[in-house]
């Protein structure tokens, strides 16, 4: 396998630098936990490799589920468009590919992607993305500066209360995400 260092919206895999669990031996504690998780954690060498740390990862796999998939607030495609942006700033290429692709899909507008990866965060966007791109990255590079006036931004954009809190803990989870992912395995093809 050969390693990625391009941000794509193409799939691609992800490698680890630490033995991954095996499906095949792993414990009946494992197995449950890996079954919390999404559907394809039992062949991710992602979550075979987490799931060394049952507890961590039955917390981080609710946690997902909770903030990416909750029924109110911040549409699904604001989510992946933040949590995009989040690992597009902090370099992470395999999670920027899963977003970008799942933001596409739920869009069918690759082209915003795109030109995020080809022109960079400061591309041009209609003023709610700008808006979410804005705050996704500054909450990323300097989480201390981000504030009220970021926040009345995003009021200002039309996101109300739960949308933004939304916001917030989709951009917060990923940068947990992002540094487990680089730190532990890399992108490859």
């Amino acid at each position: 396998m050969q390693k990625v260092d391009k941000f794509t919206i193409d799939e691609i895999e992800w490698a680890a630098w630490l033995t991954p669990v095996a499906a095949a031996t792993a414990t009946p504690e494992q197995l449950a936990v890996l079954d919390e998780s999404p559907a394809q954690a039992r062949s991710s060498p992602y979550f075979l490799t987490l799931v060394h740390d049952v507890d961590a990862l039955r917390q981080r796999s609710r946690l997902f589920n909770i903030v990416m998939y909750a029924p109110r607030g911040l549409p699904r495609a604001d989510r992946e468009l933040a949590t995009l942006v989040e690992s597009y700033v902090n370099g992470c290429i395999y999670c920027a590919s899963v977003h970008g692709r799942r933001f596409s899909e739920l869009t069918k507008e690759p082209e915003v992607i795109h030109r995020i990866y080809e022109e960079g965060i400061g591309t041009e966007l209609a003023p709610r993305r700008r808006a979410i791109v804005d705050f996704a990255a500054k909450l990323t590079t300097t989480p201390p500066t981000a504030g009220k006036d970021d926040i009345a931004a995003l009021r200002a954009a039309g996101l109300g209360e739960l949308e933004i809190l939304d916001l917030i803990q989709s951009v917060a989870m990923f940068a947990n995400a992002n540094r487990l992912m680089q730190t532990l395995g890399e992108p490859v093809r």
